[in-house]
């Protein structure tokens, strides 16, 4: 059996690319890799800009930094906690060359603007797709939407490997061959190594874990998305921020992220009914100590700020029975006084 680039990497590559009807996918070996080799392969470096939210994981901040760049913060929408249009624009310099926003718990951003804005500057827009697994934005599959798509697979996500896992989209040869390089250590033969790359190729064990999930994850998606119609029918007359949906979009709802000011008691009253929930984020990535030499820290982000102190994600998979949701919301609805 071969243990990488073999053919079931190949049959996945390929799936993956017609599901986001792109010319290309790129399997790598993790998600904060499919960030940041396609960055390398564009040719980011010491004095971009690179902007981007600090309502994501860290990893979307580390691959900027990892490529030399610069990460560049803005606020994120109030309904959406996607990148802030007006923001964006504001903040591009003539130093800026890349774009990154993030469909944040599988709510596409507002990519038409996004691209426009992009188009005008000449700047490189990669999607950061990593909760956003089959999502769409006015009828198109997101990952394909800027110049480049970036895909985890980590054991949590929508569609999930047995561990690790990234992929990267994109309809440009030159960038598709520059991630096919970086990844397999600059080879282009077997003693032939044309830059300095990285070993990042996906294991073939993972791919087909990933094959057989592929088949099943638009049925997962389904499912996720009656889980939070149902929660917003239980849940809608509470004193309790829902999630929205903008009407350009499908929500694949990789968290169900509410807000209340009321967080740490709705805390408590989970944790007593042994119901599971999650805080993404209790702290924006762009606060952590590691990004203060950029000094990201002192970036003015009330939106953000304020979503950390309130952010509480309900249960949401597609293996929860409509008796177990029911009973998340007949917990909060006692708790909240509806």
């Amino acid at each position: 059996m071969q243990l990488f680039l073999g053919p079931r990497t190949e049959a996945l590559e390929r799936e993956w690319a017609a599901k986001c009807g792109v010319k290309h996918a790129i399997a790598v070996a993790s998600g904060t890799d499919s960030l940041l080799l396609p960055l390398l392969a564009a040719d980011m470096g010491p004095g971009d800009e690179v902007i981007t939210v600090g309502w994501t994981f860290i990893a979307t901040l580390e691959a900027i930094v990892h490529a030399g760049a610069r990460p560049v913060i803005v606020d994120v929408d109030p309904e959406t906690l996607t990148m802030d249009f007006d923001q964006l624009a504001a903040a591009v310099t003539p130093r800026t060359r890349a774009i990154i926003p993030v469909h944040i718990y599988g709510h596409p951003a507002d990519m038409g603007p996004i691209m426009e804005l992009a188009t005008e500057h000449g700047l490189f827009v990669l999607e950061d797709a990593a909760q956003a697994h089959g999502a769409m934005y006015a009828g198109r599959a997101v990952g394909g939407l800027g110049h480049g798509g970036s895909f985890s697979f980590y054991v949590t996500k929508n569609l999930s490997a047995y561990g690790e896992g990234g992929m990267v989209t994109t309809n440009n040869d030159e960038l598709a061959d520059g991630v096919r390089l970086l990844r397999n250590h600059g080879r282009t033969a077997k003693s032939e190594h044309v830059v300095v790359g990285f070993n990042s190729r996906l294991h073939e064990l993972q791919a087909a874990v990933l094959l057989v999930k592929l088949q099943r994850m638009d049925q997962w998606n389904a499912r996720r998305r009656e889980i939070a119609a149902r929660y917003q029918e239980r849940l809608g007359d509470l004193p309790i921020r829902l999630p929205v949906e903008r009407s350009e979009c499908n929500h694949v709802y990789h968290i169900y992220g509410t807000r209340t000011p009321d967080r740490d008691r709705l805390k408590e009253v989970l944790d007593e009914a042994e119901i599971g929930y999650s805080l993404h984020y209790p702290k924006p990535a762009h606060r952590q100590p590691a990004m203060a030499p950029w000094g990201l820290d002192r970036c003015e982000t009330p939106v953000s700020d304020q979503a950390a102190r309130q952010i509480l994600g309900l249960p949401i998979h597609p293996f929860l029975s409509d008796a177990q949701i029911d009973h998340v919301c007949d917990v909060l609805a006692e708790a909240l006084g509806g």
